[in-house]
């Protein structure tokens, strides 16, 4: 497990991780990445004032991949965490091993969803705008969201309401007006269970929701299969959209100001050049190319614009699913480990991420549960967390 500068002092029961995309001022924040080693912060990210306030405690910080696009931490500069040939997530190990009781993450591409339905712990991800993300490292600002991660939805539903709220430092925070509609929610009574979401997963993944799907209907939960193609087409977009984002928030990073510098240039242009060479990985650079080629003169209409548009299609779709619908139900994973095989496709998590990708352009909450992923409509955050609890209880 990778904890870093772990706090010994700390003695509250509250003890909780955050992940290498938070800032705090007592730790370093690298993003996983070369070009961040050893930065520490002037100021922390709200949601750990808001949480320290609260009684919670940060314990240390957890190993993420390079900006928190990769697979589940395998591109981190101090190399990836596996066991018996199966890659792991840091934060996932913290809270599993009781080190601590929730974790405080960053969801850019999907990672920490995919982590939590792989080690059968709970997560929220909640509306876009209801957490602060001022003090996160950026990467692709209109769909990443500061996320929970613990062990039982009750634990994640105590921390979400803590860090939860409007933050005049953050420009895209709600209003306080609007943040209290996730109190305002009704019950899930009438789920749609997206088949065109679930034809390429394993026999494990498979078994899981199914399984998911029963306890719901215990409980009274009408689980409809529903045929839909326009919710898969959200990973296209937000490949596009995360990658032009991406390009744009890491230019910042130059070997001027702070972060890696090269020590070998001649001029300002081999500066920026020979410093970004050295210290990004291989995925953020095919990354950052990416995006640069969408934003060009010649692409910019036909590929990033579309893509823009495409968002649009998609969030009128749920909302289309939602007036027949109180949540839809995918899975967040097609596996439910990531061997050596699987690995060895270095662009695995930009396919991977079809099952993430629907929430992150949209700004829907989700929640992953017992290895499925509920996506539900803004503001419902509390009623998913409500739901699984039951679930819970269901299952004891």
């Amino acid at each position: 497990m990778k904890i870093y500068n772990a706090k010994k002092e700390i003695t509250c029961d509250r003890k909780i991780v955050v992940d290498d995309m938070i800032l705090t001022t007592d730790m370093p924040t690298t993003a996983g990445s070369k070009m961040l080693d050893g930065y520490v912060s002037l100021f922390e990210a709200e949601v750990l004032t808001r949480a320290g306030n609260a009684g919670y405690g940060v314990i240390g910080k957890t190993s993420v991949g390079e900006f928190a696009i990769d697979l589940v931490g395998e591109t981190a500069q101090d190399g990836a965490l596996i066991e018996d040939g199966i890659l792991k997530s840091a934060t996932a190990e913290a809270i599993k091993s009781g080190d601590a009781i929730c974790a405080i993450t960053l969801d850019v591409n999907g990672s920490v969803r995919r982590s939590v339905a792989q080690n059968s712990l709970v997560s929220v991800k909640p509306t876009y705008g209801t957490v602060s993300r001022y003090g996160t490292i950026p990467v692709a600002c209109s769909g990443e969201t500061v996320s929970v991660v613990a062990k039982t939805a009750t634990a994640c539903r105590e921390l979400l309401d803590v860090i939860a709220g409007h933050d005049d430092k953050d420009g895209t925070s709600l209003p306080e007006t609007e943040i209290a509609k996730v109190s305002e929610t009704k019950p899930v009574r009438r789920i749609a269970l997206l088949t065109d979401m679930t034809k390429g997963v394993d026999e494990e993944t498979s078994a899981r929701l199914d399984a998911f799907s029963k306890k719901l209907t215990a409980l009274g939960v009408e689980v409809v299969s529903v045929e839909n193609s326009i919710i898969p087409v959200s990973r296209v977009a937000w490949n596009i959209l995360m990658s032009a984002e991406l390009c744009n928030n890491v230019s910042r990073y130059d070997g001027v100001k702070y972060g890696y510098r090269a020590q070998n240039f001649t001029n300002i242009d081999e500066l920026y050049t020979n410093s970004r060479t050295e210290a990004f990985g291989e995925l953020l650079k095919t990354a950052i190319i990416f995006g640069s080629e969408t934003l060009s003169t010649e692409n910019y209409m036909k590929v990033y614009d579309k893509a823009l548009r495409v968002r649009r299609v998609i969030v009128e779709e749920f909302a289309r699913l939602f007036a027949d619908y109180d949540a839809v139900l995918t899975p967040a994973c097609s596996m439910m480990a990531y061997p050596e095989s699987v690995r060895a496709d270095k662009y695995i998590s930009y396919k991977e991420n079809f099952y993430t990708a629907p929430a992150s352009i949209t700004g829907l909450p989700a929640v992953v549960a017992e290895g499925a992923q509920l996506i539900g409509k803004a503001f419902s955050e509390n009623a998913l967390l409500d739901l699984v609890a039951l679930c819970e209880k269901e299952g004891k």
